[in-house]
């Protein structure tokens, strides 16, 4: 598995109000929700990026206004 290290400055865990642990969660997150809605990497990979149950992603999406339904066109989606 891949790791990958990113800086943030401490004024922005101190805006925030996030520690270490709540700003990796949050980016993990944040990767996962990219990588799904840009990449159309599948619920399963993108839930363990994030550190979440599948069902816990999909919620997560859904908290976003993300859908996991995809339709073409209203006629598909009718």
């Amino acid at each position: 598995m891949c790791q990958i290290a990113i800086s943030i400055p401490d004024e922005v865990l101190y805006d925030t109000k996030m520690n270490k642990e709540d700003a990796c969660s949050f980016v993990r997150k944040a990767v996962a929700l990219g990588y799904y809605t840009q990449s159309g990497v599948s619920i399963g990979y993108c839930a363990r990026i994030a550190g979440l149950s599948e069902e816990d992603f999909i919620s997560y999406l859904g908290k976003n206004h993300v859908s996991i339904f995809h339709f073409d066109n209203e006629e598909e989606f009718m």
